[in-house]
């Protein structure tokens, strides 16, 4: 299946101009003209998603963005033309796509924007002792500077950039520490977590305890990570987008439970239980702080709206799907059973595991088309410079997550299914 090219709301999203600054900052949604919000309240679904359709004329206008001498910068992840676009005059990316899978390309990360990312976070990795030496290999190869600077090409600068950066780290960390390959365990995870948890959340308490508990933030890697990533991003955040993040890593604390659960009892969850377990343990916090990384603010009233948080949980869905299937045989390869979307589709469906990988593919694009559907219905109702801008900077991290695991081959291969 050949690439489609580029995303319709990658393409069409303004990033929008710096004229448009926080348009709508802290006023209620009738005020930015957007309709009521019981106008976007989301139905039930009533079956699959079905695929995107074409935009019509007036919602192309709507979504086109502004136009004209010098309004290119204002699209920072457009790639027009064919996928082969991508490589002219430049080095093509390591690694191929999973063939059949919806995606589209994005540019190649600005050089030196990745080496300088790329030190700043080694730099703060040695600043809240991360990791020991002989884990060093592993942290250069995760290609974290690559990763979050094709996700926010709209970030005005390094520092907003290294935002993201250093809590995606720390969010790894926490993976890895506490419940994957590097010491975690289902066996008392809950408890682990709620505590790192505090590290974003401040724990309120006595006199008498708040010197334990402040002591605690500095006792292990993953609490050390998050502690210092939070106070960074309370440094670039208003109070509503750091609350906003906390709420996020609580849902994704509660997915890393519920996988643990079905661990210790061995259980393998129905198809539907495991995408339900997926929407929480998903990358749902890195999405939703794209305005954080953007420089600007999407009002939390306009956040909040039902339609918005169907299009960041389809983002953070589809983008996990991703990780499920890029990440498939270096899972197998690991110790233990792995569950992910076709390990959980061959048992539960009783088809091949080459079926079931196909299949997986297949709920990825359907969630996808999903996720451009929502965007562009929600783009059409609220017609607020930001939530475009939003919108946009949610695709672009989107494509610049399949970037990053389609390039990773340190990380990832494909299996040979094809």
């Amino acid at each position: 299946m050949p690439d489609p090219g580029p995303s319709p709301v990658q393409s069409s999203l303004p990033a929008a101009a710096a004229a448009f600054g926080t348009y709508g900052h802290g006023r209620g949604v009738e005020a930015v003209g957007c309709i009521r919000p019981e106008q976007l309240a989301v139905p039930a679904p009533a079956g699959p998603p079905a695929p995107a359709a074409a935009p019509n004329p007036a919602l192309e206008r709507i979504l086109r963005g502004p136009g004209g001498l010098g309004t290119t910068g204002l699209h920072p992840a457009r790639i027009e033309g064919p996928p082969s676009a991508l490589a002219e005059g430049t080095e093509p990316a390591a690694g191929r796509p999973i063939p059949g899978l919806y995606h589209h390309p994005v540019p190649e990360p600005d050089p030196v924007r990745v080496a300088e990312v790329s030190r700043r976070i080694k730099a703060w990795a040695d600043e809240v002792d991360l990791y020991p030496p002989e884990w060093e290999d592993q942290f250069d190869g995760f290609s974290v500077g690559r990763y979050m600077v094709a996700c926010h090409p709209d970030a005005p600068t390094l520092d907003h950039l290294m935002l993201a950066t250093r809590l995606m780290v720390a969010e790894n960390v926490v993976d890895d520490c506490y419940c994957e390959d590097h010491g975690g365990s289902p066996v008392g995870l809950g408890g682990r977590l709620l505590l790192a948890h505090t590290a974003l959340d401040p724990l309120h308490t006595t006199t008498e305890y708040q010197p334990q508990w402040s002591q605690s933030l500095h006792s292990d890697a993953p609490r050390r990570a998050y502690r210092s990533a939070m106070e960074y991003l309370l440094q670039g955040a208003s109070p509503s987008q750091a609350d906003r993040f906390r709420h996020d890593m609580a849902r994704l604390h509660l997915g890393y439970l519920a996988e643990a659960a079905w661990a210790e009892t061995d259980y393998v969850p129905q198809v539907w239980e495991y995408l339900a377990m997926r929407q929480f343990n998903n990358f749902r916090p890195c999405p939703t702080i794209t305005d954080t990384v953007g420089g600007y603010e999407l009002p939390a009233d306009l956040h909040a709206q039902p339609a918005m948080q169907r299009v960041i949980a389809l983002a953070g869905n589809a983008t996990t799907i991703v990780n499920d299937l890029y990440s498939y045989t270096k899972e197998l390869a690991s110790p233990g059973r792995h569950l992910n979307l076709p390990v959980v589709i061959a048992e539960r469906e009783g088809v091949s595991v080459k079926e079931a990988y196909l299949k997986a593919v297949e709920v990825h694009n359907d969630l996808m088309h999903a996720f451009e559907a929502a965007a562009a219905d929600l783009a059409t109702a609220c017609p607020a410079p930001n939530v475009a801008r939003f919108l946009r900077g949610v695709a672009a991290w989107v494509d610049g997550n399949h970037y990053w695991h389609m390039t990773n081959t340190y990380r990832y291969s494909l299996p040979d299914f094809w």
